[in-house]
């Protein structure tokens, strides 16, 4: 992922520990198209066989639910493509997606930054235990997000 502005969404179908937000295919898109119209914009897709890993959802801000058959939740990832590609394209008018509104998001690399500058103040604090940090980053990173 480059350097510029970012809005981060993603699919995936494992089941977490720590609960991220979940958004509807319509609302993941509507928001693609609102909030981030003229940033760069990354949809991250769990691999075939084992999703994404911690350290991809920690960059990631939303989960988003493609709903299927509850006897087999996962789509293949050929699938989830198309399935997003498809409801991006409609929304934009079926051309491609218009730009609406821009926000000033913060870069990929700034979000990084800062989850550091915090784990770092946290630490000086006394607040997290490097040595023991159990979930208390990826919780806050959550928040955040």
């Amino acid at each position: 992922m480059s350097a510029g502005r970012c809005c981060i969404r993603l699919t995936s179908t494992r089941v977490r520990r720590i609960p991220w937000p979940l958004m509807k295919v319509e609302d993941a898109v509507a928001g693609v198209i609102e909030r981030c119209a003229n940033q760069q914009i990354a949809i991250l897709f769990g691999r075939e066989t084992s999703g994404l890993t911690n350290e991809e959802l920690d960059r990631c801000h939303a989960l988003v639910n493609i709903p299927s058959n509850p006897e087999y939740s996962s789509l293949n990832l050929g699938a989830a493509v198309q399935v997003l590609a498809y409801e991006l394209r409609m929304a934009g008018g079926g051309n491609a997606v218009a730009a609406m509104e821009s926000t000033d998001l913060a870069s990929a690399d700034e979000v990084e930054r800062f989850h550091e500058h915090l784990q770092q103040t946290l630490v000086e604090l006394d607040f997290l235990d490097p040595e023991h940090p159990k979930h208390l980053m990826r919780r806050l990173r959550r928040l955040f997000h």
